[in-house]
């Protein structure tokens, strides 16, 4: 039997804080229950708004929400209308008062659920498996990523018999606890059958006391787009000194 475990959960309460933060003591089963609510809700009414996850924490009479989401200008819509209606809406589910708040994902190549949703889109589109894992994985190991691991199951390109398919770049260190690796799951409804979407991305170690807090994740998470950003803009660097060397050395 695979010993195998949820890499996120894994690593709560040591790198990774957790996307519902509240306390209760006699109602906590209807507030499960009303979170998990609020983000199929959102899932579906924000299908194309690239939404990655949903950070809710609670006072007694507030809820607020965190979106994280490549597309800001999708939710917030002209002159933040799109928002407005989304709050009201959300207002009539809890009868809560919703504070919304949304924050941007500065590189979705490095963002494992906006990476599954991405391939399991194109599998839809009756796009080719094989062409749609090795894309993901050249552009998030070109956006600095440390290693990817991408696994499809099912009637992939509507084969008769099931079966499973992954590729994989770089290193996928899931027994460190310090490894920073974002995964996620997800299904491509084809035509021919469900085809579930694996994703694992590692991009870096995290050494030193973490802030588990919602407000220091997403300040983490700023901080590791602009050590990517420059990470990439090194490689390129490098990769243009190595250019000049070697037409240098034709000249010679």
């Amino acid at each position: 039997m695979g010993q195998k475990t949820n890499p996120t959960g894994f690593r709560l309460g040591i790198i990774k804080g957790w996307d519902s933060n509240w306390y209760s003591d006699d109602n906590q089963p209807a507030l499960i229950m009303e979170d998990e609510k609020l983000r199929e809700y959102l899932r579906a009414r924000l299908r194309n708004g690239g939404l990655s996850n949903v950070i809710i924490e609670r006072t007694p009479k507030r809820i607020l929400l965190t979106l994280r989401t490549s597309r800001p200008g999708v939710i917030i819509g002209k002159g933040g209308e799109q928002i407005e209606l989304l709050r009201e809406e959300l207002k009539k589910i809890t009868s809560k008062e919703v504070q919304i708040n949304v924050s941007e994902i500065k590189r979705p190549e490095l963002d494992a659920s906006l990476v599954a949703q991405n391939i399991a889109q194109q599998l839809t589109s009756r796009v080719s498996f094989r062409r749609a894992m090795k894309t993901a994985l050249a552009s998030a190991m070109r956006m600095g990523a440390k290693g990817i691991k991408v696994r499809c199951a099912g009637r992939l390109g509507g084969a008769e018999m099931a079966r499973t398919e992954q590729y994989k770049e770089g290193r996928i260190p899931l027994h460190t606890i310090r490894a920073d690796i974002d995964y996620t799951n997800t299904t491509a409804n084809t035509i021919y059958g469900a085809i579930g979407v694996s994703v694992w991305i590692f991009k870096g170690e995290i050494i030193g006391d973490v802030d588990l807090s919602p407000s220091a994740q997403a300040a983490k998470e700023a901080e590791s787009s602009k050590r990517g950003r420059r990470g990439g803009d090194d490689r390129g660097k490098r990769n243009n000194r190595r250019r000049s060397r070697n037409r240098s050395r034709q000249n010679n």
